[in-house]
């Protein structure tokens, strides 16, 4: 059972695929938002609070693979609210979920961003102006020092929906549209867009592929058919790195 914490497509690939999947979701009153973004589906919601490490006691026993994708806009905004800026967000509860994890799972997978390597330099020293990029980068050191079996996926600007961010991409709607193929780098090199579905897609490929274990990659998406849910394209993508 793949375990996430995660803000993607409605229609999910890891349930698309058999996986059976146990979601987080802080049921705040009338904001389910596990239950508005898998609608009739058979994924297991559970309550939890990442930012408080007492509430993850045992959750994630008996999961073969944890997929993290937390995270909270890069600037002010109504998202803070509630104490979930950047550091709340993307390392306190990010690093609360990796401790929380039994060394027994198979991976565990981090979607972070293009850029935390290079948050001191422009254009993403301006994204990082308080610290969202340091934070998920903080995460993801925190986590190859876990010493579980880890993925770190770094897409760049998110596309496509579900439209949940205070973003340009919601203002404009936008979808990846003819750039569904993908751009890998095992470098954090890469600048450009990511669409949802392409990053849900190899974070799935992440659980199903060996060759992608503790291993760092970014994904952006490119004009061209791309890979779909094909393994094989997806294994002959990350030889490739």
């Amino acid at each position: 059972m793949p375990f996430c914490h995660a803000p993607l497509p409605a229609s999910s690939p890891r349930a698309q695929r058999g996986f059976r999947v146990r979601a987080i979701d802080r049921s705040r009153p009338n904001r389910t938002r596990a239950a508005q973004l898998f609608p009739g589906s058979d994924v297991e919601v559970v309550s939890a609070d990442l930012r408080d490490a007492a509430t993850l006691t045992g959750l994630a026993d008996g999961v073969a693979a944890v997929c993290c994708c937390t995270g909270t806009t890069a600037f002010p905004s109504p998202r803070w609210e509630g104490n979930n800026g950047p550091r709340n967000t993307d390392w306190v509860a990010t690093s609360n979920l990796i401790n929380a994890t039994p060394a027994s799972v198979k991976r565990f997978v981090l979607v972070t961003s293009v850029g935390v390597q290079r948050f001191r330099e422009p254009p993403f020293s301006i994204l990082n102006l308080f610290g969202v990029l340091k934070y998920k980068r903080d995460s993801e050191q925190h986590l190859q020092a876990s010493g579980l079996p880890y993925t770190v996926v770094r897409p760049g600007r998110l596309t496509d929906g579900p439209y949940t961010s205070y973003d340009l991409n919601t203002l404009l709607q936008a979808t990846a549209g003819k750039r569904q193929d993908v751009q890998l780098s095992a470098r954090d090199d890469q600048r450009g867009e990511a669409s949802r579905i392409a990053v849900a897609e190899a974070v799935v490929q992440s659980l199903l592929l060996p060759s992608t274990a503790n291993r760092y990659f970014s994904v952006c998406s490119t004009e061209g058919e791309g890979p779909g849910s094909d393994s094989a394209k997806w294994e002959a993508l990350f030889a490739a790195l």
